[in-house]
């Protein structure tokens, strides 16, 4: 399916609903239950739904206010020197929401609170609203996040209903999770095509992409860089990074001729990322009331990823192990954790 502009615009008072366009709907599954671990970060769900390309005349106001951060014609001057773009007259937009939650738990679920170094109770769950910006070089995408941390996120709940499904015991600290707070962040970030890698032998390809992105605000606040390379068989032109991550969706990230010739694609996937982090509310604690977590975050986190990826028509799905340092200086051990999203073409 091409991508064109149509005439489906942003609906709602706030652009904040799915219109009735081509669109890409995907569900994100992070848990460390696929590494054998039920332990510090323990399970990211993300719902997330991105337009086909979209005439930015018909963007709501949040939509309008975030593409100030995009880097086109229209940004602040200070993003269109960073856009990366090469023609700014041929620029397509993509908008997107998503619906995020993330729980935190330490090493033992039988002590009442945390144990001294291990990861402090935390949960937290998002709304966010997002711009995406592309030309056959750069990806700029911002978003803008809500969202709460504290027993209004709900991770207690959903954790108590999946280990009761499973018959698994209940972890038993939650009381001394991070109490409420709201949050409020923006991300930023760019992803640029690394043409040096792109090869094609018949159906055979590789590509890739570096990536950077900042994040401000009350939830995390970081600065990382990173790149992803792919390879495999009749590559698809719709993907993103397949972890749940602020500005992550499946969608095609930039302009390209290239279509998938036949139903089925099968591929790899190889990443790194690094990470300098300021603040982080689940490590930290909350801004605006004293907690105490007990841990001492680390200032720089590292991040090796690899997976598989299978794409039938316009399902996509992919699997990625990531391999992550001690987020913490206390952490008794390096994090690993598995992600899986399935992604639907409309």
């Amino acid at each position: 399916m091409v991508l064109t502009t149509t005439n489906a615009g942003a609906t709602g008072a706030f652009g904040l609903l799915p219109d009735r366009g081509d669109a890409y709907l995907s569900f994100y599954l992070d848990n460390d239950l696929f590494a054998g671990n039920d332990e510090n970060y323990t399970n990211g769900v993300r719902i997330a739904w991105i337009s086909g390309s979209r005439d930015p005349e018909q963007f709501g106001a949040v939509q309008r206010g975030l593409r100030k951060l995009t880097g086109d014609a229209e940004s602040l001057s200070q993003f269109q020197r960073i856009s990366g773009f090469r023609d700014l007259a041929n620029i397509e937009y993509n908008y997107g929401i998503s619906i995020t939650q993330l729980m935190f738990t330490p090493e033992d679920p039988d002590a009442p609170k945390s144990p001294p170094g291990e990861s402090p109770y935390a949960g937290w769950v998002g709304l966010g609203i997002s711009l995406h910006a592309k030309d056959t070089h750069a990806l700029n995408s911002a978003e803008l996040s809500i969202g709460t941390v504290g027993p209004n996120s709900q991770a207690r709940k959903v954790q108590d209903f999946i280990h009761d499904l499973k018959g698994v015991e209940r972890f038993k600290g939650w009381d001394s999770q991070i109490p409420n707070e709201p949050t409020l962040n923006l991300f930023f970030s760019q992803k640029r095509r690394l043409t040096f890698l792109e090869s094609e032998w018949g159906r055979y390809a590789v590509d890739g992409f570096s990536e950077w992105g900042i994040g401000l605000g009350t939830f995390r606040t970081d600065l990382y860089l990173g790149a992803l390379t792919r390879f495999g068989w009749n590559l698809p032109v719709d993907f993103s990074d397949p972890r749940l991550s602020p500005t992550a969706y499946s969608h095609q990230p930039f302009k390209i001729d290239r279509r998938e010739s036949g139903l089925w694609s099968l591929y790899g996937l190889l990443g790194l990322r690094g990470s300098a982090v300021a603040y982080d509310i689940t490590l930290d604690g909350p801004v605006f009331s004293n907690f105490d977590t007990g841990v001492t975050r680390e200032p720089f986190v590292g991040e090796l990823f690899a997976g598989l990826g299978v794409r039938y028509r316009n399902l996509d799905i992919t699997y990625v192990q990531t391999y992550r340092s001690h987020r913490f200086k206390e952490q008794n051990r390096s994090g690993s954790f598995g992600s899986i999203v399935a992604s639907y073409r409309l």
